[in-house]
């Protein structure tokens, strides 16, 4: 008898992953829909910059050269949500923009005012092409919700780890 657990022939890594952006798409088609946030809820939602289908204005790119979050919280317009992609305007240091993220480029989304968080695995072809790293890929403000982990609290941090062991 082995140890060793057989490959499987069903992509369970993948419907899951599909699951729980499904979730992040029926939050945000929520907030479409009534054009404002509930209560204190606010969204944090890091995604990869160099995705396919990710249109972010070339300053912001060059910005972030790999990753970035957002947040969804005050200031904000024209969000549309569609079934694999979401849009946003946003303003950068005083600078309006127009994002467009598919679900797929997610990789975290967290609401801070319930310890509620995702975080996603990123699929081999939506990782970026190497690069030197920079400097500001992640913001000092924001660094602790793009490095969240699953904590101990009995809060409601998901985090999924779909490594294979063999």
């Amino acid at each position: 008898m082995t140890d060793e657990t057989p490959e499987s022939l069903i992509p369970y890594d993948e419907i899951v992953q599909d699951a729980l952006r499904a979730v992040v798409s029926r939050v945000l088609r929520e907030v479409e829909q009534t054009g404002t946030l509930p209560g204190e809820h606010h969204f944090y939602i890091t995604f990869k910059t160099r995705a396919p289908g990710v249109s972010i204005p070339k300053h912001l790119l060059e910005r972030f050269p790999d990753e970035m979050t957002i947040v969804i919280q005050h200031r904000f317009w024209d969000l549309k949500v569609e079934e694999d992609n979401f849009s946003v305007g946003l303003s950068f240091g005083g600078v309006p923009a127009m994002l467009h993220v598919p679900f797929a480029a997610v990789t975290q989304f967290h609401d801070p005012a319930v310890e509620f968080a995702l975080t996603f695995q990123a699929a081999a072809e939506m990782q970026p092409d190497e690069h030197e790293a920079a400097e500001n890929d992640t913001p000092a403000e924001e660094e602790s919700v793009a490095d969240a982990e699953p904590r101990e609290d009995g809060s409601n941090v998901v985090s999924v780890d779909f490594t294979r062991k063999k």
